[in-house]
């Protein structure tokens, strides 16, 4: 049966994320999870002492000043994710919006290290463009650069004259960025860092934090897997560093000029190390090697990572942790000495999932996280992330421990597209209409199956927004395996979604769906990805029970598309259910987490007892 304590893992007061502000004051700005919202409180990072909530509420998109005076973010109308820059002094009396713009969607913000200028990576319907504003006067914003073609997480160097993004200019419609830095007075081009034709992406962590350094950090992979390396984009000069006694991605996190440090984690995949390269030496001394995950990173967001260990302007490194049992926390070490700035909320033991790799139909090994309940297993959950450049890390997920209490073996699959295993795999979805993803999907199946699990009766498939495409896909394409799909803000007809995806969105997948067999990329492919990408398109074959729950204001997964799925379904005598929360892309606040997953499990436990899900709540038309 269903924990009858759910609410025992979806606490309030688990730390989310943590940002640190720019310039040498040393503050950041904490987010904790709510019952209804994100809360801030602005941590001192010399002192360690924590300010008292802030009396508005703050998000994974929000950023502090650098005098801890202001909090800035996106004003999106309950979630859309297409709005306008607000700005909000901490003490709530005084709120002013920064841009006289049309809406737009947001992919990059940073303040200048001293506070007087702000810089918005924003697209719109025109393109990407980096917007540069005075904070004194936004009325005199003015945009340093644009681009029909994708720009991402714009960067000011120290001093303010620099500014640089990640751009695709280089290769118009392939997602393979290099980095352009331009001249924030004359608004030219410096330079551009580019690793093409045969050495992958390049992208920008930061600039040099110290003032007239004008060195970028970049993240390149010229070898496969992710590498620091440093530019100086006045000169030419770069020097990577190749840290061969590593094997897997090096996640770029941070650097401290003054100390020669850059912060990376080595991304191996049962468990995160974070590491301090010496800048001159290429030396690695070990900050952190005790399992669990040491950053997260996010994608189509406005910052890289949903959160992220960083450096202080002391050159400590602030590690944000969390395991499968312990949530997020937040520690200060030096590498020696270590203090818990943030410990734990209190939740109960939890069970830890195990690495397994398991080979797909090529022969590429994919990881899965498994776990199995404390008593025989009630039915298997196969839950696949979102993204789909996202990752399924050993970190707290209050789901995963609730289906495992009430029962459930737990599958967590990385599938083909995932990221930190390398450019290979993280690429290994375009242009094939889901065909590896579906292959890795079976794949964890026939190894759990073996095991004694996954038996189709009571095998359910779970995930948000690409994960919740992968899960009709998953059951419209192999329809023999699972007994129900839990689809959250899904994608389900991407045809007719097209045009009224946010056009950050629509840029993005235009290059992910351009891929020819030889190689090259085609945009007369992307109806043809489209078709063999929609669910909609499969419903003939469907048996399993099918749920979507979707936002009313999402711009990711438009609300017109899970309707038409829903009626396709029905129409063809599928069990299907379609509910709505009034939210963009996802709900915010633990009441709302808790909610959702006390509905997978209702759903769960009605159709492990023969109950259609169509009858247990209202059909949206």
């Amino acid at each position: 049966m269903p924990d009858p304590q759910l609410d025992r893992w979806f606490t309030s007061g688990a730390v989310l994320t943590a940002r640190p502000a720019s310039g040498p004051a040393g503050l950041c700005l904490v987010v904790e999870d709510g019952a209804e919202h994100g809360i801030g409180r602005v941590l001192d990072l010399r002192t360690l002492e924590l300010g008292p909530v802030l009396p508005f509420e703050v998000g994974f998109d929000s950023l502090l000043s650098p005098d801890g005076s202001w909090v800035v973010g996106l004003d999106d109308d309950g979630g859309s994710e297409v709005g306008a820059l607000v700005v909000r002094h901490v003490d709530g009396t005084r709120v002013q919006t920064l841009t006289d713009r049309p809406p737009f969607v947001l992919r990059g913000l940073e303040y200048a290290a001293d506070g007087t200028h702000l810089l918005a990576t924003i697209v719109d319907e025109g393109g990407h463009h980096l917007l540069h504003v005075p904070v004194t006067d936004p009325t005199a914003a003015s945009v340093l650069f644009s681009s029909p073609e994708e720009s991402w997480y714009g960067h000011l160097s120290a001093d303010g004259t620099l500014a640089c993004a990640d751009t695709t200019d280089h290769v118009p419609g392939v997602r393979l960025p290099a980095v352009t830095v331009i001249d924030v007075v004359t608004r030219a081009v410096v330079a551009v860092a580019d690793d093409l034709p045969d050495g992958g992406p390049v992208r920008a962590v930061r600039f040099s934090p110290a003032p007239g350094d004008p060195r970028v950090l970049l993240a390149t992979e010229r070898s496969g897997f992710a590498r620091p390396a440093l530019w100086n984009p006045l000169t030419g000069e770069r020097r990577d560093y190749e840290l061969p006694e590593l094997e897997a991605d090096a996640i770029v996190l941070d650097w401290h000029a003054g100390a020669g440090t850059i912060l990376v984690v080595d991304a191996l995949p049962g468990r995160h190390r974070l590491l301090a390269v010496d800048e001159h030496t290429s030396e690695i001394r070990v900050l952190r090697d005790v399992g669990g995950s040491a950053c997260e990173p996010d994608v189509a967001s406005v910052f890289p990572h949903y959160a992220q260990s960083f450096l202080a302007p002391d050159g400590r490194a602030v590690v944000l942790a969390s395991g499968w049992t312990t949530p997020l926390h937040l520690q200060v070490t030096d590498g020696t000495d270590t203090h818990v700035v943030l410990p734990t909320v209190d939740v109960p033991r939890g069970i830890p999932l195990e690495s397994q790799l398991v080979v797909s139909a090529d022969g590429t090994p994919v990881q899965l996280w498994w776990a199995v309940p404390d008593g025989p297993p009630r039915g298997t959950i196969l839950q696949v992330h979102g993204g789909p450049n996202l990752v399924t890390l050993d970190r707290y997920h209050p789901d995963v421990q609730a289906w495992l209490a009430s029962g459930f073996a737990v599958g967590c699959l990385n599938y083909r597209g995932s990221v930190t295993f390398g450019r290979t795999f993280r690429e290994g979805f375009w242009g094939v209409g889901g065909d590896r993803e579906i292959e890795d999907v079976e794949a964890a199946l026939d190894w759990l199956r073996a095991r004694g699990l996954a038996d189709p009766a009571s095998t359910f498939i779970t995930g948000a927004s690409y994960g919740g495409h992968m899960s009709l896909l998953s059951v419209g394409r192999l329809p023999d395996r699972f007994a129900g799909a839990l689809a959250i803000v899904a994608m389900a007809d991407w045809e007719s979604a097209w045009d009224e995806m946010n056009p950050a969105l629509r840029k993005t997948w235009t290059s992910f769906m351009s891929l020819a067999p030889d190689g090259s990329f085609d945009s007369s492919r992307i109806t043809e990805t489209l078709k063999r990408f929609s669910s909609i398109n499969y419903v003939d074959r469907v048996r399993a029970s099918v749920w979507l729950h979707q936002g009313s204001r999402d711009t990711r997964t438009p609300p017109a598309q899970a309707r038409s799925y829903g009626d396709k379904l029905r129409a063809a005598g599928g069990d299907v259910l379609v509910e709505w929360f009034d939210a963009g892309h996802e709900p915010t606040g633990s009441e709302a987490a808790l909610h959702e997953c006390t509905r997978l499990l209702e759903l769960v436990e009605a159709r492990l007892d023969g109950t259609p899900w169509r009858n247990l709540g209202a059909t949206d038309g």
